[in-house]
């Protein structure tokens, strides 16, 4: 039997989904295909409204070996395995006479644990175990958040958090979930034959396509212990957030609290003598943590360095002490040891961490007004892990709406351990980049708008002429704008300030949940939603609700961001440009991501209004610009406002 064609199996997809083939799709499925027949890799852009996910899946899985399929958001992976891949599947299988399995993966603790529901979760007070559903009041929202799981649990196939709906709070899930370090392993525990996380894994182990998100993908590359099964390709898609992902996973944190229960866990474990003095440690770090103040530590501090010591010698005796151990009179032993063990080793690596000082690390105090002071560690680059353990033994494709900044692949390239485009070396993983387009017309479709006439942006203060442009813009466009804010204070301050001064309903980030947020933003065009990052990247609200789009200003990271600057910092040290490799590149795939938040359908029109004359004056204008869709461009702002009156009237005629 010959072997079904590509543009055949991609045809049969697409009609499949009720898609429409662009050029772009198709485009892209070749070039996916060519990297998995090569054995290469690929850095794929592929613009919005692109179909990007059928360009991936037919190809993946038309070669037939077992692909993994990595994304950032929840929404994407519920696409994958909920429409995209079961409508896919069926549509090949007459032409590959096969039927390829798929399967989701996550974190051990995404999923509910039985053990922990059953048997109760192991506290911090003397008494070891309690019933977490007798103690919280059954009146309680944490009460009512465990007694609806426990209700679930038996009705559940998945036992996965995100099949929960409504979900519930952190701190209710926490109290019937379990980390990988807390798990007592299948074999030993009482309901491992159940295990819904085990059950997973089995699932993946047998599916053609397993699709997990970039954490589990970074804790199967850092940590050695391969979580996901043996894959011949790998697909990482919204891969503009990979870099940021896997920082998160690589990154260490001390706080007194994490400290105190990591003392009370192992105290009823192992000899006073040894409890005391891991006790007295956490006591002098308490101590030094106190007078903490926020920035980088380019060196540990001595009074540091001596608690870090202390804790870390006092950790190492406590776990070597709880291996020789045992004591009956604890109810549940196995469960609140390893409780235990997972707290101290945390607080053990952590320490031994930071006092081993490597040059590759970066340090850092942070101050939360509630919480008070944590110590943080994380790398300051994570290019090197990148290149060495995701490029080896597979074909990667990675892709998004958000690849080339500046015009070209090689800023991404490099913060993946990849070298310039083109450039061979004996150990450099070959690649090539391929940039779609997209199937919308920008320059019809769209306006990049630049407030030339207002003040440049000081770090403090209100902004008294970009509050009145604001409201001019919003009046202008007869509500219908996502407001985009570089920091939660100045989105709130131009809440507070326009609410006074507009009859348009102005919606804040943080005052309900984000999905009634965007519920409530889509359903009403004359409102408004104003928020922070997670809004320049998570909405996606077609059609003339959004017609307005405004940046506050360029998102430069902050000056006092010591992670940042660190890296900036490094750039330098080595020759090259820190403020263009890390500041403007950061603002770079925030701005590409927020401009993608205007066009979201072919019927869609409106403007991206930057309120930050930099855009246009400052040398790096340019390659900000360069990254954004290719928008008409102005600098009028009053042929900017008859523009969005314009669409506003076509959109009021329509009824809309």
């Amino acid at each position: 039997m010959t072997k079904p064609s590509l543009p055949d199996l991609l045809h049969a997809a697409v009609s499949a989904v009720g898609g429409t083939e662009r050029p772009g799709q198709v485009a892209m499925a070749e070039a996916v295909a060519e990297a998995i027949d090569d054995n290469t890799h690929r850095l794929i852009q592929a613009g919005t409204g692109t179909g990007k996910s059928l360009g991936y899946l037919v190809p993946a899985l038309a070669h037939g070996e077992r692909v993994v399929v990595a994304t950032a958001t929840l929404a994407l992976q519920r696409q994958l395995v909920e429409r995209d891949l079961p409508r896919t599947v069926d549509a090949l299988h007459p032409q590959l006479r096969r039927r390829p399995q798929f399967a989701m993966l996550k974190g051990r603790s995404n999923y509910l644990c039985l053990h922990r529901l059953h048997e109760g979760a192991p506290q911090d007070e003397e008494e070891g175990l309690f019933d977490q559903f007798e103690a919280a009041a059954p009146t309680s929202k944490l009460g009512q958040d465990l007694l609806r799981l426990r209700d679930w649990a038996d009705e559940t196939e998945t036992g996965d958090r995100d099949d929960l709906t409504p979900g519930v709070s952190d701190k209710a899930w926490s109290q019937i979930s379990v980390s990988s370090r807390e798990c007592l392993g299948a074999t030993k525990c009482a309901y491992g034959a159940e295990c819904f996380a085990e059950a997973a894994r089995e699932r993946a182990k047998l599916a053609d396509v397993v699709v997990t998100n970039h954490a589990l993908l970074a804790i199967d590359a850092i940590e050695g212990a391969p979580v996901l099964p043996q894959h011949e390709v790998l697909i990482v898609d919204e891969a503009h957030e990979l870099v940021s992902r896997v920082t998160g996973v690589a990154t260490g944190e001390l706080t007194p609290g994490q400290v105190n229960r990591a003392v009370k866990r192992a105290a009823k474990l192992v000899d006073e003598k040894t409890a005391d003095s891991l006790q007295t440690a956490s006591e002098s770090f308490e101590r030094v943590m106190e007078l903490a103040l926020p920035g980088r530590l380019e060196e540990v501090p001595e009074d540091l360095g001596y608690a870090l010591a202390a804790l870390r010698d006092a950790a190492r005796n406590v776990i070597s002490a709880m291996g020789a151990t045992r004591d009956k009179s604890v109810q549940d032993e196995d469960a609140v040891r390893k409780q235990a063990l997972a707290a101290v080793e945390s607080v053990h690596a952590v320490a031994e961490r930071i006092l081993l000082g490597s040059e590759y690390d970066v340090v850092w105090y942070e101050r939360h007004d509630r919480f008070g002071a944590t110590l943080r560690v994380a790398p300051l680059s994570v290019s090197g892990l990148l290149r060495e353990k995701l490029f080896e033994d597979r074909s990667v494709v990675l892709t998004s709406a958000t690849l080339k900044l500046g015009g070209d692949f090689n800023g991404v390239a490099a913060s993946l351990g990849l070298s310039a485009e083109g450039v061979e070396g004996e150990d450099a993983p070959v690649w090539k980049g391929l940039d779609v387009g997209s199937p919308f017309d920008y320059p019809k479709q769209g306006i990049l708008y630049v407030a030339k006439h207002l003040a440049t942006p000081g770090r403090e203060g209100t902004r008294g002429d970009m509050m009145d442009e604001l409201a001019e813009l919003i009046e202008a466009a007869g509500g219908r704008t996502l407001g985009l804010f570089s920091s939660m204070r100045g989105a709130k301050a131009a809440a507070e300030e326009l609410r006074g001064r507009l009859d348009n309903p102005i919606l804040l980030q943080g005052e309900e949940t984000l999905g009634e947020l965007i519920k409530a933003f889509a359903a009403d065009p004359k409102t408004c939603l104003f928020g922070t990052l997670s809004l320049w990247q998570g909405v996606d609200v077609p059609g003339p609700s959004c017609q307005l789009v405004i940046m506050d200003r360029i998102p430069f990271p902050r000056p006092d961001d010591p992670l940042m600057s660190a890296r900036q910092k490094s750039v330098e040290q080595h020759g090259g440009n820190g403020f263009m490799a890390v500041a403007a590149t950061h603002a770079a795939l925030l701005m590409a991501q927020g401009a993608g938040r205007l066009v979201r359908a072919s019927g869609d029109r409106g403007v991206v209004a930057v309120l930050d004359p930099r855009l246009a004056t400052a040398r790096y204008g340019s390659f900000l610009r360069a990254t954004l869709p290719d928008f008409w461009y102005t600098t009028d702002r009053n042929q900017v406002r008859r523009s969005l009156a314009a669409i506003d009237a076509v959109a009021q005629a329509d009824g809309k």
